[in-house]
């Protein structure tokens, strides 16, 4: 029963159905299909709020990298990659690199996780 909790720039996007992934770093006990997820924001803080409840359909593994994306190991297309960063509530490709490389550095290995 994982808690994920969402920066604000997030939130209202899973708030409303719009962000239905998330990518997170390895855990010690890794996200597997079936789980349920519960959804906050501000976690740990006087501001937390509870944005849902989810099951995880699909957990893939994923590596992100200045030069590609790869889930379980097969590099994206250019498109695909799009669509991937889209999906994730960024504006483009460029834009979750930066992200993972300013918070998480590049590369990158971890889970994407879907519900």
């Amino acid at each position: 029963m994982p808690a994920l909790n969402f920066k604000r720039r997030f939130a209202g996007q899973v708030a409303q159905g719009l962000k239905r992934q998330s990518i997170r770093g390895m855990r010690k006990r890794p996200f597997r299909v079936g789980d349920r997820l519960y959804l906050y924001t501000g976690m740990r803080t006087k501001g937390c709020r509870k944005l849902g409840e989810a099951i995880a359909k699909a957990v893939r593994e994923i590596r992100i990298a200045d030069a590609e994306v790869k889930l379980d190991g097969v590099p994206l297309s250019p498109r695909a990659t799009g669509d991937l960063a889209r999906a994730d509530g960024f504006g483009s490709v460029g834009e979750l690199k930066d992200f993972f490389r300013a918070n998480h550095g590049l590369p990158f290995r971890g889970q994407l996780i879907q519900w």
